[in-house]
């Protein structure tokens, strides 16, 4: 009657972990005042290391008065030139120009913009426009939804009229340039938007130049403003084919001296460019177009440094360490990509010569120091990715070599946390060095996203701002190596105990691991919770051994769906802005726009398929499974057979990867981080495995009649002992260290159900030869 109950109660307890997950999340920031009037100053190129007290006063009073952040320019082309910018700052989502781009990526024609009369303006593309967004790009947007929200608004300069045009073209009041005396034409709208010039090159003394023009053109506005307004000052786009991280100022009643942020990056200091459209109807009061709005409005976080110095350092220090991350992950990833391929052609031959024959016609077993310099590599494989993550606590980008300073640092990280686990405690036995790697793995990642997920943002292994598609929380390949380490850990901790322990174990584990991907105070990652609650859903029913049954999969099914429920319901009673993945896609499918959202997704998981090192890492890893770890000479089936909870936690991982990258869009980017970590101690624990294979234990001593109680607490106590469940080699042969297998301990319970299918007997019957004793039972011969 109690086994009949587990099942249920470990869907119940994968339900509970799951939804707790889900939380309502604080809000970013406090909404701001209302003002009477908006305007908006784009400056395309600029960015924070353009803005000093001396060549840019003016920008630098603002800043000290008002709220700055970094601003990620992401459009609906790649890269974002000065029109793509305009067109999605009116937009408020992300739209892009049409027409032929040439050799830096940017039109090649320049915007026409008609004046058939002195008030206002008409853009003739308009159309051609709106056609383009609506039919070639996957977002859904409509230029010119920000000016359609207000009565009437200006536009000064060609920059501006893109983005104050409305969807059929008409820009309400429009000057080529900022007048000498403004102050009547921005007080004649609610809305204004200049254009204060491009900052371009990378030659200091043109962008100097740049910059200084436009801090005069910018005071030259301030002294024209309305009263009760809002001032926000964008770098709107890149300039050439780098991207990077720009400017954003807001100042007005409300918006002083803090950091700017939105609920569409959950990051202190970070704000979109889709933000600044909602931004400016949230403070004049005017109704959101929520559907066609991909941004949220800026807040103000109250936690900025006294010293405007030190505040523009760290948003100037977050663009360069994301130029630097985008030159530096590609390689790095690469690299790991090589390596794991070379050694998973060095572990074959290791692997057809691992298992030790009695007789003299086997093949000769590999020099030891070969198999434990081997052993060691995969060790240092596993931990590269964490190894890395650690290192971008240490500010390389600042060098003038960034590449070679991370190499150094990762280094020098690898090598120590592989030394630590070469020398721990248990290293010599079977599964020592995979449970003290995917520990260390588990507790890098998970202390860093419970610190605030610092070392994802911007970070070689984690993601960049300057993509736009996330900015707090834990990343694709954070989520990755997490997931592989938090099954292997559970994994590795369940076959330590009792058998019907363990999938309590295994569900204890994977739900705190559940709990800390989905929490929006955490890892933030909805998807990534329900990928996860499957994984552990079926590495929990398979743990005490055998295989996948029906009724396996269906508590366990009925697990995952529960939670994607929970998430998905709890999800939708959020304000819209801070919905996850999971309630914005519902909500897209409310409005009709479901289609779209598949769309990018599906899009989304092809660019990451075609273009990624993670891709070939998962394919090497897939590959060195399929063709060599379950070969019958390549030791995975027997280690699944001794190590059933171990089997469940590897089973488990695919299933949650390949489900997160389905549904994340990130196809198999998270299947390869996975394997970066979890292929490798596959590889290093069957050598071990099969190093063992050919050993013979001992029973344990029949019990007489006179034993008592006593024996019985001793025979228990042998067990206990002798169990593979303790870390040990499951048939105690000689191990590592080449001890005799005759003087170790019994072994009376290596239960680990080779008979249901898993993998081959822990104990060949043709490896004892046995001398009956009285009570019947075999002894090897002494």
């Amino acid at each position: 009657m109690l086994r009949r109950a587990v099942p249920p109660l470990l869907a119940a307890i994968v339900v509970v972990f799951g939804v707790a997950a889900l939380m309502v999340s604080p809000a970013v920031g406090a909404p701001q005042g209302r003002v009477d009037y908006v305007v908006m100053a784009g400056v395309p190129g600029l960015r924070w290391d353009d803005v000093s007290p001396e060549q840019t006063p003016t920008l630098w009073r603002l800043a000290g008065q008002g709220s700055i952040g970094s601003l990620s320019v992401r459009s609906g082309h790649n890269p974002t030139c000065p029109v793509d910018g305009w067109l999605t700052l009116g937009a408020g989502n992300y739209a892009g120009w049409p027409g032929e781009r040439g050799t830096t990526g940017c039109p090649t024609s320049p915007v026409t913009v008609a004046r058939p009369d002195r008030i206002g303006a008409n853009l003739p593309d308009q159309r051609g426009t709106v056609l383009h967004n609506k039919d070639r790009l996957p977002w859904g947007a409509v230029p010119g939804a920000l000016p359609e929200s207000v009565r009437c608004t200006v536009a000064i300069g060609p920059g501006a009229a893109v983005a104050a045009a409305r969807p059929f073209g008409r820009v309400d009041r429009y000057e080529p340039n900022l007048p000498e005396d403004a102050a009547g034409l921005l007080s004649s709208c609610v809305l204004s938007m200049v254009d204060l010039g491009t900052v371009a090159g990378e030659d200091p003394a043109e962008r100097a130049a740049a910059a200084r023009r436009a801090d005069a053109a910018l005071a030259r506005l301030l002294a024209a403003r309305p009263d009760n307004s809002l001032v926000l000052v964008a770098g709107v786009s890149d300039t050439d084919q780098t991207s990077r991280l720009h400017v954003a100022v807001a100042d007005g009643p409300g918006w002083e001296r803090g950091w700017l942020t939105s609920a569409s990056t959950g990051r202190d200091g970070y704000l979109q460019l889709i933000d600044l459209a909602p931004t400016a109807l949230r403070a004049l009061d005017r109704p959101l177009p929520e559907q066609l709005f991909r941004g949220q409005p800026a807040t103000v976080v109250q936690d900025r440094p006294a010293d405007l110095s030190a505040a523009i350092a760290g948003p100037a220090d977050a663009d360069e360490e994301a130029g630097a991350q985008r030159r530096v992950a590609s390689g790095f990833f690469a690299l790991l990509a090589g390596c794991q391929f070379l050694l998973a052609i060095a572990v074959v031959p290791l692997l057809r010569r691992a298992r030790r024959h009695a007789g003299p016609g086997g093949p000769t077993p590999a020099p030891r120091r070969v198999v434990e310099a081997v052993e060691v590599l995969l060790v240092a494989a596993a931990l590269a990715i964490p190894a890395a993550l650690v290192a971008d606590a240490v500010p390389w980008w600042r060098t003038g070599h960034p590449g070679w300073a991370f190499a150094a640092t990762t280094l020098v990280v690898l090598t120590v946390a592989t030394a630590g686990v070469r020398f721990a405690r248990g290293y010599r036995r079977t599964l020592g060095p995979l449970g003290a790697v995917v520990i260390v793995a588990a507790i890098i990642v998970g202390t860093d996203v419970l610190t605030g997920a610092r070392l994802q943002l911007n970070g070689v292994t984690g993601y960049s701002a300057l993509e736009g598609g996330r900015y707090a929380g834990l990343g694709t390949v954070g989520f990755g190596v997490f997931t592989a380490a938090i099954l292997l850990s559970g994994g590795w901790l369940a076959q330590r105990i009792r058998r019907e322990w363990r999938p309590a174990v295994l569900i204890c584990v994977g739900g705190l691991g559940v709990v800390l991907v989905g929490s929006p105070y955490l890892g933030s990652d909805p998807v990534g919770a329900v990928a996860l609650t499957a994984g552990v859903s079926i590495a929990a029913a398979i743990s005490t051994g055998g295989w996948l049954t029906l009724g396996r999969l269906a508590w366990a099914t009925i697990a995952g769906l529960v939670v994607t429920v929970g998430f998905a319901v709890i999800d939708m009673r959020r304000p819209a802005g801070e919905r996850g993945g999971l309630g914005r896609f519902l909500d897209a499918l409310g409005d009709g726009t479901g289609g779209m959202t598949v769309h990018r997704s599906g899009a989304a998981s092809v660019d990451a398929l075609t273009g990624s090192p993670l891709t070939v890492l998962a394919l090497i890893g897939a590959v060195l499974v399929w063709f060599a770890l379950l070969q019958p000479w390549g030791g995975l089936k027997r280690l699944f057979g001794i190590y059933p909870a171990v089997r469940a936690a590897m089973l488990g991982i695919p299933v949650a990867a390949l489900l997160a990258g389905l549904l994340g869009g990130s196809a198999l980017n998270v299947a390869g981080a996975a394997a970066a970590l979890t292929v490798p101690l596959a590889a290093l624990s069957a050598l071990r495995v099969l190093d063992h294979a050919t050993d013979r234990t001992r029973p344990p001593e029949p019990r007489t009649a006179d034993s008592g109680s006593a024996g019985a607490s001793a025979d228990r106590a042998d067990e206990s002992a002798g169990s593979p469940v303790d870390g040990a080699d499951p048939v105690a042969g000689s191990g590592v260290d080449g001890a005799d297998p005759a003087a170790d301990e019994p072994r009376a319970d290596v239960d680990e159900s080779p008979a249901e299918g898993a993998g081959s007997p822990a104990v060949p019957a043709s490896a004892v030869p046995a001398s009956a004793d009285p009570a019947g039972r075999s002894r090897p011969p002494r």
